[in-house]
């Protein structure tokens, strides 16, 4: 496999017209060192764990999502306008590309699960999802439908504390495309964005099984998060494979 590309904390454009945008808002992103053997086995065919300080990472991360448009359409009301809460691995492809990996990605929306399971492929999962804020502190909590025991609760406190020029914090968040498996084959779908406005975060509170339900038993109740970040949020745009 090819030496994977380096990581950089500015997009590259995408190839041709966008196909589609979303804001992502508030987002937390709560991450732990796992050993690569843990995570190997969840990837798609053809990839490979990416590592960064002698381990793989997995990441507990819940945000809002809101204003997508497709082909250029306005702003999809009510379908478009979500809390999700997704659990994602890090890997790197047979040409060296970096990308995420969703293990699942809770929606309070039922089209908008059905539609990206049906076209990419992608878990997501129908659930109750809220964010609240309350004196500074970001209350997430997750539930899926049918499955009362895959649940998510997180608070965080973030404070005003910039993260700049972090090579941890780049490696966790600076990911400029997603793997899936579409139709028996490991596609790779390329997103674009202004670089994050970051900053630390005070992990007030957590009770979660999403974690061990993706694969990663005990994780979250052994022990903290290596990285706790906090972003005020970035409009995304989407793109085709490559």
């Amino acid at each position: 496999m090819g030496e994977a590309w380096p990581v950089s904390a500015v997009a590259p454009p995408l190839a041709g017209r966008a196909t589609a945008s979303q804001r992502w808002s508030h987002l937390a992103f709560l991450h732990w060192r796992v050993d690569a053997a843990l995570v190997a086995p969840l990837l798609p065919a053809g990839l490979r764990p990416d590592e960064f300080g002698g381990s793989s990472w997995v990441g507990l991360i819940p945000f809002v999502l809101d204003r997508a448009t497709v082909f250029g359409s306005p702003p999809v009301p009510y379908f478009g306008n979500f809390v999700e809460v997704n659990v994602r691995l890090y890997a790197v492809d047979e040409k060296g590309r970096r990308g995420v990996v969703f293990v699942s990605l809770e929606a309070s929306r039922l089209a908008a699960v059905l539609a990206a399971r049906a076209l990419f492929s992608i878990p997501y999962m129908w659930s109750r999802t809220r964010l609240q804020v309350t004196a500074g502190d970001f209350h997430y909590s997750s539930t899926r439908h049918f499955a009362a025991d895959a649940h998510s609760d997180i608070v965080i406190r973030p404070t005003t504390t910039p993260v700049v020029g972090d090579p941890v914090a780049d490696f966790l968040t600076a990911r400029w495309a997603l793997f899936t498996r579409v139709r028996g084959r490991t596609v790779h779908l390329r997103n674009h964005h202004e670089p994050w406005a970051l900053f630390t975060a005070e992990l007030v509170s957590l009770d979660d099984s999403l974690l061990a339900t993706a694969g990663f038993p005990g994780l979250a109740g052994s022990r903290p998060p290596d990285s706790v970040l906090y972003s005020p949020g970035v409009t995304t745009w989407f793109g085709t494979r490559g």
